[in-house]
């Protein structure tokens, strides 16, 4: 049985917020199979999006960067993916040290 993104998104955000880091939900995607994005906004000016893809070489989803740097242009190109996916979920997490916990198990 697949996870649905907003069960998965629940769960992730119950997951920061009982690690007391403050994250919440920019855009609402497909409640069933939309692709998700977490934006790691470090309140510096920089961030960082991730994406899940699919690691051919050992057949597991992986979080990777999709884009990094300063905050506007992570937001740009945030924009760009949503206008290219209108069931995407983006979720904005909010952590001076950096924390997002998707290399956590169970957030793969």
């Amino acid at each position: 049985m697949k996870l649905t993104a907003d069960i998965w998104v629940s769960a992730y955000l119950t997951r920061l917020r009982l690690t007391e880091i403050p994250a919440f939900v920019v855009q609402r995607g497909d409640s069933t199979a939309g692709a998700v994005l977490v934006k790691l906004n470090t309140l510096d000016g920089k961030a960082c999006c991730f994406q899940r893809s699919f690691d051919l070489m050992t057949g597991e989803r992986k979080w990777m960067v999709l884009v990094e740097g300063d905050e506007a242009e992570v937001d740009a190109s945030i924009i760009r993916q949503r206008g290219f996916d209108p069931d995407l979920w983006v979720i904005e997490v909010e952590d001076r040290q950096g924390r997002h916990l998707l290399d956590e198990p169970g957030l793969g």
